[in-house]
């Protein structure tokens, strides 16, 4: 049985995130903001000018009490121990922010937009360092990789996946999630319904170099960088519909996942890419039972392979029932829980229990 966070808004959730002090940042339609402590009192509440959604909410890594929030096209930072409105704002992307991305030293963050575009913007000058244009849908995820303060990846409804390098202004490598485009047309073809795999969200694991992606055709997909490129590792359908949420916990490989379905899911991936990391900071290697994919970097078609019939089964299956929007993990009293939030305007918080 869930417990419910209630009375924080009035309007759906739509975005979550959790400080290393246990406080928890909710973000909801129509401007409204709320911070929680562990135990889901509600410690203040604000409405943000013009009402524009939250759409995201990211706490500095370095200063727990710095709140970074994306809501239209504009990007506040609040302080959570005075709740009397935004300390700063800034209008950077043109449309509406999807996602936001905070590097590990805090130096530097990253804003998605539904034009496509990532701007970057340096937090000490708070003015764009550079401008990423290359998905050529909306771009719904962006996450910088641990232990690279300098490199992120991203993915959108073009069914692509980047990854970057903060001093370039073109991807280093993208990626093309269309594998079964024949098996699609049959299937269509034969008047069943296809989901094309449209990327929804994006996770890194601790090491930096293992991170998931979950897409509209209910698959999660686990990849591996290693240098200037990624390959996808693993493959497993995950949800019945599309994957609107995975994230990866602290320090482990285990993914949670969230989708249209009503279902949050944990797995555990370590068996797959966990067993060749001798070292959180070195490259992996690359695995040999693969199957091809499509990929580019810098333009240039390249061949790819992947991994798409390793069995995964989920650790711990929760029937939610509705639309997830967002997941997150807290400790709760010294245990780990899992907060989701959906169409509704309460927190759902679930133990997380080891299978």
């Amino acid at each position: 049985m869930a417990v419910k966070w209630t009375s924080g808004h009035s309007s759906s959730i739509l975005c979550l995130n959790v400080n290393k002090e246990g406080l928890v940042a909710s973000g909801a339609e129509r401007g409204e903001l709320t911070i929680w402590n562990e135990e889901g009192i509600h410690l203040g509440q604000i409405q943000l000018p013009r009402a524009d959604d939250v759409t995201c909410v990211v706490f500095s890594p370095t200063y727990p009490s710095r709140l970074y929030i994306s809501h239209g096209e504009t990007i506040s930072i609040l302080d959570v121990r005075s709740l009397k409105g935004p300390v700063e704002c800034f209008h950077l992307n043109e449309e509406e922010i999807n996602c936001l991305s905070v590097n590990e030293t805090d130096s530097v963050l990253a804003a998605a937009d539904d034009s496509g575009a990532i701007k970057i913007m340096n937090l000490e000058n708070k003015k764009v360092s550079r401008s990423l244009r290359r998905h050529s849908n909306i771009c719904s995820s962006v996450a910088f990789r641990p232990q690279r303060p300098q490199s992120l990846v991203s993915c959108g409804l073009d069914m692509k996946v980047m990854l970057w390098n903060l001093q370039k202004a073109r991807p280093l490598w993208t990626m093309t999630l269309q594998e079964n485009e024949a098996e699609g047309a049959e299937q269509q073809s034969a008047g069943q319904f296809f989901n094309p795999p449209l990327a929804h969200s994006l996770s890194v694991a601790a090491c930096g170099n293992i991170f998931g992606c979950g897409g509209e055709d209910g698959k999660i997909r686990i990849f591996r960088v290693t240098g200037v490129k990624f390959e996808q590792e693993l493959g497993f359908k995950g949800h019945t519909l599309g994957v609107s949420q995975v994230l990866f916990l602290p320090e482990e490989y285990w993914l949670l996942s969230g989708g249209n379905d009503g279902k949050v899911l944990l797995w555990d991936v370590s068996n797959e890419v966990g067993k060749q990391l001798k070292s959180p900071v070195k490259s992996i290697h690359r695995r040999k039972a693969r199957t091809p994919a499509s990929t580019k970097r810098d333009g240039e078609p390249n061949a790819m392979v992947t991994n798409e019939h390793a069995r995964v089964l989920p650790k711990l299956s929760i029937e939610h029932g509705e639309k997830v929007n967002w997941i997150s993990c807290a400790e709760v009293k010294g245990f780990r829980r899992v907060l989701v939030a959906d169409q509704r305007s309460c927190i759902s918080v679930y133990p997380l229990i080891e299978t």
